[in-house]
């Protein structure tokens, strides 16, 4: 039913930690299934330095959030930006079709946390910015 690579990521997730020093987070959870994941990000010069998550789900789950992990690290925030849901099924060698919906879990979350720490940025650069016009 899973692949090798699958039941590798299941048994020893990588990156699956609480970081509480994390730059950013962001959480997606799935209602269909009733996953949630919470992924952490450090970061330097638009980089992602250090990604860790904290996943509530069943085995595809698990394997999909390690393994978008693992496929965001060291990737500039655009190029994880565009990690895809096949790109993760790929780099597990497949999922059962009832179980390709996780690779959801992953992408979204790893969305939401660049993108917080985007708009993170984004308001402090405001406030540095009308800091320095008085």
């Amino acid at each position: 039913m899973y692949s090798q690579k699958v039941m590798e990521h299941f048994m020893c997730p990588q990156n699956a930690y609480s970081m509480p020093d994390a730059d950013a987070e962001g959480s997606f959870g799935d209602p269909s299934c009733g996953d949630m994941l919470t992924v952490y990000l450090k970061i330097k010069n638009n980089v992602i330095q250090e990604i860790s998550y904290l996943v509530f789900g069943c085995c595809a789950s698990i394997a999909t959030s390690s393994m978008t992990s693992v496929l965001a690290k060291g990737k500039s925030l655009n190029e994880a930006l565009g990690i895809t849901e096949e790109e993760i099924i790929e780099a597990l060698d497949g999922l059962p079709e009832n179980k390709r919906h996780c690779s959801n879990l992953g992408v979204r979350a790893l969305r939401n946390a660049i993108n917080h720490y985007l708009n993170t940025k984004q308001t402090e650069g405001f406030h540095e910015n009308s800091n320095t016009r008085k």
